[in-house]
């Protein structure tokens, strides 16, 4: 597969967004084949959804059109190394791998660090920016002992 070729798509895809006042991402999810299944642009202040990240739109749109909820056989390309959420969206999608093009640096240097997300995930829960409580409910348990007795349930 021409990486470079997806690259400056995901380029293109930032650019485009960032002329329309959205964020300067763009991503692409390629199949196996070598097609485009998914694509995506930072859409957060234009959707009011901080979890409208690039990476995130073309993860959903690719397993949308793919009717799965596990690309394994897919590469992500974006124009910015991931953030922590779409990190862990890629994981959760099983993606094979990831091209992206702009490192973190470049990222915080136009105005998008998440250098404090790393640096919160490490610190105990009660030191965190946004406090972390654990309630201890005898309850806690019931919806995975539920999971555990369904026999009709897909993994993942």
């Amino acid at each position: 597969m021409d990486n470079r070729k997806y690259l400056k798509k995901t380029i293109q895809l930032a650019v485009e967004n960032a002329r329309n006042a959205d964020g300067p991402f763009g991503a692409i999810v390629v199949d196996k084949f070598g097609d485009i299944i998914g694509t995506g642009q930072n859409k957060v202040t234009a959707s009011n959804d901080p979890t409208a990240h690039a990476e995130v739109q073309a993860i959903r749109q690719a397993c949308e059109n793919l009717d799965t909820f596990q690309l394994t056989e897919c590469t992500l390309y974006t124009s910015c190394e991931p953030c922590p959420m779409c990190l862990g969206a890629i994981y959760w999608a099983r993606v094979e791998k990831v091209f992206y093009a702009a490192d973190q640096k470049l990222a915080a240097a136009g105005g998008f660090d998440d250098q404090f997300i790393y640096e919160e995930i490490n610190k105990d829960y009660d030191k965190r920016k946004i406090p972390f409580y654990s309630i201890d409910l005898k309850e806690k348990n019931a919806p995975f002992e539920e999971w555990h007795k369904q026999e009709q349930k897909v993994e993942y």
